[in-house]
């Protein structure tokens, strides 16, 4: 289930502070850093995006 909107627009990579692009309608549910240089994948549990660059996943 994607994200809302205006959520998306306020979250942001916490280790750049770059962006993120909403992949929750994949498989593998997602949000992705859009800096070129980060790109972490940042998983989304039960509908909550674990913004923990810890649990992020590296490219």
């Amino acid at each position: 289930m994607p994200l809302e909107a205006g959520l998306l627009e306020i979250l942001a990579c916490p280790a750049c502070h770059a962006p993120l692009n909403d992949r929750t309608a994949a498989d593998t549910p997602e949000l992705i850093c859009t800096s070129p240089d980060c790109a972490l994948a940042y998983p989304v549990r039960d509908d909550i995006p674990v913004l923990l660059v810890d649990e992020a996943r590296r490219p």
